[in-house]
């Protein structure tokens, strides 16, 4: 009996590794680059109709402030628990809004290299054609600057599990419930007023199963077999979605305090709308999942 659970057991471990020498479609290091997934936050953001004017609007850094690190219980963990390019993240999300109907953004982060780039463009024209070279365009400059970052990022907020086991065999569940928060401000560069100032929060959910058995086959023998596996949400996509959130809310408050408009009235009020909607589903759930204003 006890060669027969070792043959078993033999085949069940080699299995997954023949899938891996074929390169077999399950085989996850053989798949294919993709775009990332679109989270609930992503369909508000491009369901909204065109701006009656789009903004200009610049962003030179978007910073981790939380100061966090990788949550580890074994060893010292010296990588950030937050995505160092959240400014990157934030000029995806604002190009995206309404199909680009809604804001030009102009580049910041980079402008070293562009203002160099620019002086290699008018030299070499120099160069060339002397005095008669023209000016280049003169770089567009924003109406609007955004300002804040990540400003939180809590981990353990709720821990916990269950399991049972009978006659050697059982199963387990535990899980991990952490939260990152996003601050988002608008500021006018005329005057330097902050326009609109919005924090968003988003749960980051972590889970493990795991099966295992373990029995007597035979007096002197023992068959043990585990199984299971971890499910993490990535933190970048919660950061995504959180600052989708907040943009979101900016353009429905800009609206009522009459900052920028829809362009079309009908469709303003569907989008309104909606927007209250959202809100009311919001203030009644108990997910700390959120908008601060």
């Amino acid at each position: 009996m006890l060669k027969n659970y070792a043959k078993y057991l033999l085949v069940a471990t080699l299995l997954p590794l023949g899938g891996c020498a074929t390169g077999s479609i399950n085989d996850p290091f053989s798949s294919p680059a993709g775009y990332i997934r679109a989270t609930h936050a992503t369909s508000l953001l491009r369901d909204l109709p065109p701006a009656k004017r789009p903004v200009d609007i610049a962003i030179y850094e978007f910073p981790d402030l939380t100061g966090q690190y990788k949550p580890n219980d074994a060893f010292p963990e010296y990588s950030r628990a937050v995505t160092q390019g959240a400014d990157a993240i934030l000029v995806d999300v604002l190009t995206e809004v309404s199909n680009g109907a809604w804001f030009n953004v102009v580049e910041r982060r980079g402008l070293p290299n562009l203002l160099r780039e620019r002086q290699i463009i008018q030299a070499t024209r120099q160069q060339y054609t002397g005095e008669a070279a023209g000016l280049l365009p003169p770089l567009a400059f924003a109406g609007m600057l955004v300002e804040g970052g990540v400003i939180a990022y809590e981990t353990n907020l709720t821990t916990g599990g269950a399991g049972a086991r009978y006659l050697g065999i059982g199963t387990n569940t535990e899980y991990r419930t952490d939260m990152v928060t996003v601050n988002l401000r608008f500021v006018s560069i005329k005057t330097g007023r902050i326009m609109n100032s919005i924090t968003t929060t988003k749960k980051i959910y972590s889970l493990l199963m795991q099966g295992s058995v373990f029995k007597y086959v035979a007096t002197d023998g023992l068959l043990e077999l585990e199984t299971g596996f971890t499910r993490n949400d990535p933190p970048q996509l919660a950061i995504r979605e959180a600052i989708e959130l907040a943009v979101y809310t900016v353009i429905h408050d800009g609206v009522q305090q009459g900052n920028w408009s829809f362009k079309d009235p009908n469709a303003a009020k569907e989008a309104i709308n909606a927007y209250q909607e959202y809100l009311n589903m919001n203030s009644e759930s108990k997910e700390v999942d959120g908008i601060e204003t």
